[in-house]
């Protein structure tokens, strides 16, 4: 499964779109980008064994995070790999960078009610990866982790709340919910009183 021809494919493309990317340590960090979408893989393969929709998680920061922007499209993601790829990988891409954090979060927010049930995989477990390393850079570094991020502390805790409960009312059965649920609470637990 996560040998798979597609899912080979997928990995050295987003090798090579993060390695030219500026931005290519997570950021606030020294790890490299590329672990961010193998780690979403990886989730995915827990819960899927659709090969298609495990390279869209390794694909799925390649048209957000390109450098130059705009040069990876989901023309190109369609015309290398598949129509679902292309469609998964805009479908949890922030569509217009130039805005500030806060809309760009509101419109990718407003668009989950949208998705179908293979992009909102591969954005549960995006953001279940995201959460993942949070949590461990406080249990790490202490709560001043959230002054490398956007957005203040509290609107970041806010929006996982949100996400959480979004993604459960839009797909109840979602097999990805179940450690959603469990990030969140444990970053609730990790920032009670401060």
């Amino acid at each position: 499964m996560i040998n798979s021809q597609i899912i080979q494919k997928a990995i050295r493309f987003a090798i090579k779109i993060h390695e030219l990317d500026t931005k290519t340590k997570r950021k606030g960090t020294e790890i490299p980008y590329i672990t961010h979408p193998l780690s979403v893989a990886i989730i995915l393969s827990r819960s899927t064994e659709n090969d298609e929709i495990i390279a869209a998680g390794v694909l799925h920061d390649t048209i957000e995070d390109c450098e130059p922007y705009g040069s990876v499209t989901k023309e190109l993601l369609e015309s290398m790999f598949s129509k679902d790829i292309a469609r998964i990988v805009n479908d949890v891409t922030e569509q217009d960078k130039s805005l500030p954090w806060a809309e760009r979060k509101a419109a990718a927010f407003a668009h989950i009610k949208d998705m179908k049930q293979d992009s909102l995989l591969v954005k549960t477990a995006d953001v279940v990866q995201n959460l993942s390393e949070l949590i461990n850079d406080i249990e790490t570094h202490g709560i001043n982790v959230f002054d490398r991020f956007n957005a203040p502390k509290d609107a970041t805790i806010e929006r996982y709340k949100k996400l959480l409960a979004e993604m459960t009312r839009v797909w109840p059965e979602n097999p990805l919910l179940l450690d959603l649920e469990a990030g969140v609470n444990k970053l609730l637990m990790l920032t009670k009183n401060t």
